[in-house]
Order: C-alpha cells, then sequence, then structure tokens
C-alpha cells in the first residue's frame, strides 16, 4: 500500500523547537516549528526521529526489493566544541555547500573508529555513498544536517532545544584521521568527513519530508521511495561523483558595505529613531513585517516603477519570507511585473544579520524575482564572517 499524505516542507536554515519528550501534536511550540512534528510520519507509529546523540541513524527497514537505511540525522553542537565531550570543531560553510564533520569517536572510546554505533553507521553509509553504479548509491541514506541553535526568549538566553536545520548532504570524502585530547596529551582516532550539501532551491529552499517518510516505509521499493526526493539527489544517484560540483548549493554573494559604515553616527537623531524602532518592535515580529512591507514600497517605489503591496506571510513558521508585493517596471501600457520576497528581522542595531540568513531568501527567488532584507540590525560583512 502507497501511503499518501500532505506535503511538509522543512525550511533551509529554520530553527525548530526540539523537545526531547515532545511530540507530535502541535505544528508550532514557543513560536518554532516543532521538530518531532516535522519529522513524524501521518497515519504511521514508527519511532521518533531523536536527536540525542551527534550521530542519529534510523532503523534499518527490509524493503520489498533490498535492506536499506531510511535516514542518518546529524546534529553538531557548537557550543559544546572543545570539550571533553565534543573535542572537535565541525566546519558549516553552507553558503559553498559543504561541511566538514568528525564522528562520534572520543578519547575514552575503546576500540576502531567504527566502535561507536554513529561512526559504524557513517562507514556503512559511505560504501552506497561512494557506490559506482546508480543501484548502489539509491540506497545511500539521506545525511539530514541540524547545529544547536541559541536563542533568546522571555529575556533567557537559551542553548538547549533548538536546532537550525542545515540542509541534506553526501557524503563526499570519509577519512580516517588522529585527533588529540584537549584536556591530556593523548591521541585518539576517529572519523573525518566532507559532506556536500546539495541544492534545494527548485522547491523554494525547503525539503519535502514525504521523501524521508517513504524511504522509511518497508512497503515501498527503493525506486518508489525516492519519488518526492529533491532534484539535485535524483541527478547525483543518475550521475554519481561527477555530478557533485552540479548538485552543490551555492548562494551568490555581492559586496555590501562594513557594518559601522551601515549605521548612523552615534549621538544623531537617526541613531535615536532607529534605537526607538528596535525598543519599540521588540517582540512584535508581526508588526514589524508590516512596517517592512511599507519601507519595502517606499524605496522600490521610489525608483519610478510602480509598488503594489502584496500580503504578509502568516506569523511563525513563514519558512524565510515575511511580506509578498509587486514591482511594475516599465510605462503603463507596457510593463513587467516583477515578484517582490521580503524578509523582516527587528535585532539590536549593534546585531549583524548572518549570511545564512541572508542565504535564505536568495534561495527563494525566481528568474526575475526581487529580494529584499529589512532589519534594524546590519548586513554581514563578507570578508569578516568567512
Amino acid at each position: 500500500m502507497i501511503h499518501q499524505v500532505e506535503p511538509r516542507s522543512l525550511p533551509m536554515l529554520e530553527v525548530l523547537r526540539y523537545a526531547r519528550h515532545g511530540d507530535a501534536t502541535d505544528l508550532e511550540i514557543d513560536g518554532y516549528l516543532n521538530y518531532h512534528f516535522m519529522t513524524a510520519a501521518p497515519g504511521h507509529d514508527w519511532p521518533k526521529m531523536m536527536l540525542e546523540r551527534g550521530i542519529n541513524p534510523s532503523a534499518m527497514v527490509a524493503g520489498p526489493d533490498s535492506p536499506r537505511r531510511p535516514v542518518i540525522a546529524i546534529r553538531s553542537s557548537p557550543w559544546k566544541a572543545g570539550q571533553t565531550s565534543n573535542p572537535w570543531h565541525d566546519e558549516f560553510d553552507l553558503d559553498h555547500g559543504h561541511v566538514r564533520y568528525f564522528g562520534d569517536h572520543k578519547p575514552s572510546t575503546v576500540g576502531p573508529p567504527g566502535a561507536t554505533a554513529g561512526n559504524k553507521a557513517l562507514l556503512d553509509a559511505w560504501q552506497f555513498h561512494a557506490g559506482s553504479t546508480a543501484a548502489e548509491r539509491a540506497l545511500a541514506p539521506p545525511l539530514l544536517l541540524f547545529r544547536s541553535a541559541t536563542v533568546h526568549r522571555d529575556g533567557r538566553r537559551l542553548v538547549k532545544g533548538h536546532i537550525e536545520f542545515c540542509g541534506v548532504a553526501i557524503i563526499e570524502r570519509l577519512e580516517h584521521v588522529v585527533q588529540r585530547d584537549p584536556d591530556s596529551p593523548r591521541s585518539f582516532p576517529n572519523l573525518q568527513l566532507d559532506l556536500a550539501v546539495v541544492q534545494l532551491a527548485p522547491t523554494g529552499d525547503t525539503l519535502d519530508m514525504r521523501w524521508i517518510d517513504d524511504r522509511r516505509d518497508p512497503e515501498l521499493d527503493v525506486v518508489t521511495s525516492a519519488r518526492h526526493a529533491p532534484a539535485a539527489w535524483q541527478r547525483w544517484v543518475s550521475g554519481g561523483r561527477s555530478a557533485i560540483p552540479r548538485v552543490r548549493r551555492r548562494v551568490m554573494s555581492s559586496r555590501v558595505q562594513a557594518p559601522a559604515d551601515q549605521l548612523p553616527e552615534p549621538g544623531t537623531t537617526d541613531a535615536a529613531t532607529l534605537d526607538r524602532l528596535h525598543r519599540f518592535f521588540d517582540g512584535r515580529k508581526h508588526a514589524f513585517e508590516l512596517l517592512a512591507s511599507r519601507v519595502a514600497a517606499q524605496v522600490l517605489g521610489g525608483s519610478g516603477a510602480v509598488y503594489q503591496e502584496g500580503w504578509l506571510t502568516r506569523a511563525g513558521g513563514d519558512g524565510g519570507m515575511d511580506f509578498v508585493g509587486r514591482l511594475d517596471v516599465g510605462t503603463p501600457t507596457s510593463n513587467t511585473p516583477l515578484v517582490v520576497l521580503g524578509q523582516a528581522k527587528c535585532v539590536a542595531p549593534s546585531t549583524s544579520i548572518s549570511p545564512d540568513q541572508v542565504a535564505r531568501v536568495v534561495a527563494r527567488l525566481r528568474r526575475g524575482w526581487i529580494g529584499v532584507f529589512v532589519t534594524t540590525g546590519t548586513s554581514p560583512d563578507r570578508h569578516k564572517s568567512k
């Protein structure tokens, strides 16, 4: 039986609420998408896809044609880097579709790098990711990448309970390395993986979670289980290693002013106005989105074109798009309408918006569309953020 379900789209770079004992009932928790809702397959009573470890392989399914591991969820915790429990530093360069990830072997682990359940799952997956045929690569479990996110809620800084979705990855390279324990002169073996993050732009930089549902369904064969797979993943399955440069995620960037040059001079009327705007709209996200839409209308309308305000997206879970408009370029009798997608972020004026947040807007643009990012902070200094 093939189960048909409504699509659940997981936005790239979206922060989700991850509650260890949470359930899949509610779409949102505390204003964030509920991880357990997004990863639970409707109509199935399968085990939860937990993220309690760095490497979280799902259980194998038999499948009518061949056994397969549906998915491996990877969680990186930057705030733990350098500690005994996590002595390595993972590297995320999502603009260029590359992640360097270290396995879960620790200084206290006895045995070779494959002695832990996580590393063993990655070694097993590697044989399929490095497969020489499309049939082998079709069995490769996709790696869903997450990293812990720090959020501020109710005046508190929370380093636990929230994760950011960083995309789907292919194992491009796997090596055995020797690492050093930061608390002693001891060295220990581990795995080092170079991961290629695939392009999700054709689907608005979102992942259709029905693909993962299908891969977990033991009633579906491997071909049917790929019906909702990203186009980039399917091209890699077909073309193999040579296709990776064509399916890797890449975000175009342009030059921007340094953050100091974007802010008004301290002590001026403009600086005071910006501070008042931030204090007034802080915590009133939807109200700030309306203001951002009006700002976009004034700026773009002042270019000589005609700007038509569209609508605001629903509060919460907007997938990186807060308002939509239209810019009519040309004369009244001969004009070209351009779709405008906008994102709004009310942050402290001294705060710099991360490149990944801007990339989310860029990834949703189609040919001829315009992206607008309105913020009380500053846009990233590319030279300093790399």
